[in-house]
């Protein structure tokens, strides 16, 4: 299974989580969060997403889902990133991280395919009127 790590600005990575652990009924496993403070050193965060990627990953490798490409949260996840080991995806959404658990027990290229996916077909116009069954 792989291991997910979803570092954001603030909280944002936590209540994801939360809100993802309501969808699916509960919280899933090897899933964890790391939020980035404008006050916070890069170079202690790298060490603490550096234990937390070694905590989550079983031998199936790490995704590491971050909010903004360029920012300080991914710039520091992009350090860790490891071919066919350790990804990062950015623009995290719930649809992302939803669909990212769902397809995690494939390979890291299909679940990195899978979190583009989620986090792209989540993101559309309703139009007015239209009701969609969940």
């Amino acid at each position: 299974m792989i291991g997910i790590l979803v570092v954001t600005h603030e909280n944002l990575g936590e209540h994801l989580i939360r809100c993802a652990t309501h969808v699916m009924g509960e919280r899933p496993e090897q899933l964890m969060d790391l939020s980035v403070f404008a006050e916070d050193d890069p170079d202690a965060v790298l060490i603490s997403m550096r234990a937390l990627v070694c905590q989550l990953d079983t031998g199936d490798g790490v995704l590491i889902l971050c909010d903004i490409l360029g920012a300080t949260p991914c710039n520091i996840a992009s350090r860790l990133a490891q071919p066919e080991h350790v990804a990062c995806v950015t623009g995290v959404n719930l649809p992302m991280l939803v669909k990212t658990l769902t397809y995690r027990n494939e390979a890291l290229s299909v679940t990195i395919e899978k979190a583009l996916s989620g986090g792209k077909d989540g993101v559309t116009a309703v139009p007015v009127g239209t009701r969609h069954a969940a």
